[in-house]
């Protein structure tokens, strides 16, 4: 898909899952999204669906709970059937454990699964990658990463996330694999690795839009991204091979987050940087509900 600027003709780009059979995107509308979760069904708010369409699907009405949001702020879980206090999904060779959480979510991004895919082609190969998932939440990257043959370092300032990670780790049969669980402000942590001299063949950040680390640090994306890339850069080794930056955050589009890892680590490093939106087709209009957006900087050989 094209579209006309008054300066430039520019390219439309969105990368979407594959192959997740566990997880499927049903139906959009209303501000609401109706999801398979293997076989479970959920409905979740998402403020991008602005549309409203017919809800035709017949599981808008045959769901095992939904998420209702207060006008106060937060909200809570309506259960409309028996729902497992956890249960599991399958993305190919991996396991992640569920859960109805506060503020919506499962504990897992499936729109991220691209990203897993690229991370485990490039790694595949490499033998030995060290790599760095900053803001790991619950390890879907460091797990594909770790199945890769990556030697992995996980950091998290969520002890409670970090328990969920190793828990999707054994769930997927690679808690015996160099994985490093840490529970640390991802800041600080770098430059600590900084002094430590430690390199990275690779670098995955997720991180969010705002955010509390351990002993109260804020964190907000628009105000320290970019000092955090300056910081990262340093940590890439001469032969690494990718960095992964991805964001929900609105105001950073995916030009802009291209432009930053291009003035930082392609100055350094060489290489390319692409960017783009990741998302997930919708079955029931066949359409595609965006869900993010990613910048992904490759060394070229």
């Amino acid at each position: 898909m094209t579209y006309q600027t008054s300066s430039r003709l520019q390219i439309y780009k969105m990368r979407t899952i594959t192959n997740f059979y566990d997880y499927e995107l049903l139906d959009a509308s209303c501000g609401e999204k109706l999801e398979r979760w293997k076989d479970i069904i959920l409905i979740r708010p998402d403020p991008q669906i602005i549309w409203k369409t017919e809800k035709a699907h017949p599981l808008w009405k045959n769901a095992h709970a939904r998420y209702i949001r207060s006008n106060a702020g937060g909200g809570h879980w309506e259960k409309y059937k028996n729902i497992p206090d956890v249960w599991s999904v399958k993305f190919k060779n991996l396991t992640f454990n569920l859960k109805p959480m506060g503020f919506k979510h499962t504990g897992l991004f499936p729109e991220q699964a691209v990203n897993w895919d690229f991370a485990i082609n490039k790694l595949k190969n490499i033998d030995n990658a060290n790599v760095l998932n900053l803001f790991g939440y619950t390890g879907a990257a460091s797990l594909a990463c770790a199945f890769a043959g990556a030697k992995v370092t996980h950091v998290d300032a969520s002890k409670g996330m970090v328990l969920w990670a190793k828990d999707n780790a054994k769930a997927s049969g690679l808690e015996d694999k160099p994985i490093r669980w840490l529970v640390d402000d991802c800041v600080k942590f770098v430059k600590r690795e900084i002094r430590r001299q430690n390199k990275y063949q690779a670098i995955i950040m997720d991180p969010p839009s705002y955010g509390k680390g351990p002993s109260g640090e804020i964190w907000r994306l628009e105000d320290n991204i970019y000092e955090l890339l300056e910081l990262c850069e340093q940590l890439l080794a001469d032969d690494a091979v990718f960095f992964i930056l991805n964001s929900y955050t609105t105001g950073l589009s995916p030009s802009v987050m291209e432009y930053m890892m291009s003035s930082i680590i392609s100055k350094k490093h060489g290489g390319k940087v692409t960017s783009d939106e990741i998302g997930i087709k919708v079955t029931q209009s066949k359409l595609v509900l965006p869900c993010g957006n990613t910048a992904i900087w490759q060394k070229t050989f």
